[in-house]
């Protein structure tokens, strides 16, 4: 399954990840910021960093359907239901969040989709063992978990499946190809997981 699981990163160039992520380069110079879908530079770079779980969605249905709406498409779709909120003072977005994003992708997509607002380990695990995907909240450090987690949550990856204790998942802003398709012991993972997610069916 890893292998041929679709890989989708919230960001138009995977290999650009990192200079964003940790050499401050501006997300508005991504030079495919069209392929997301998004109409202008400024819309892309203002949105793709909350991207995450869009990302999450559209590689869920790559690998059930075979076909996807473009990113900037699916977040227009969350929008409309609330799963994103921005601050009329501030502009600050908010979001993903749970609620709405389920009733978005259970209405306009053919996934079923179950929020787990408590969700430990071996409920993870039972999930995979049941055959759904998982979109876990973990801290976006997760990329480099070489390092000590320095928090749990903030970010979502889509766990794809277990063997044994080895948890398989795929990171939106995996910021090298390891980091995007990767893997971890459970007791890893669970330094950076926050104990809540969505599962897609």
């Amino acid at each position: 399954m890893s292998d041929q699981f679709p890989t989708v990163t919230q960001y138009a160039s995977p290999d650009l990840i990192a200079a964003i992520a940790y050499e401050g380069l501006p997300r508005t110079a991504d030079p495919r910021w069209a392929e997301s879908g998004a109409p202008d530079p400024d819309t892309y770079g203002r949105w793709c960093g909350h991207m995450c779980g869009i990302a999450c969605l559209r590689m869920a249905l790559l690998a059930r359907t075979g076909d996807a709406p473009t990113m900037f498409e699916l977040l227009d779709g969350a929008r409309k239901y609330g799963a994103y909120t921005e601050d009329p003072d501030t502009g600050a977005i908010r979001g993903l969040i749970y609620a709405p994003f389920v009733e978005y992708v259970q209405d306009v997509h053919p996934l079923g989709a179950e929020t787990h607002s408590t969700l430990t380990v071996p409920g993870l695990l039972a999930l995979l063992d049941g055959g759904r995907l998982v979109m876990a909240s973990v801290h976006k450090e997760i990329r480099r978990p070489e390092n000590p987690a320095p928090g749990k949550g903030g970010h979502l990856v889509l766990v794809t499946h277990r063997q044994g204790d080895t948890v398989h998942f795929r990171n939106p802003s995996g910021h090298t190809e390891q980091a995007r398709t990767a893997s971890l012991p459970t007791a890893e993972f669970a330094g950076f997981f926050a104990g809540r997610g969505v599962s897609l069916i």
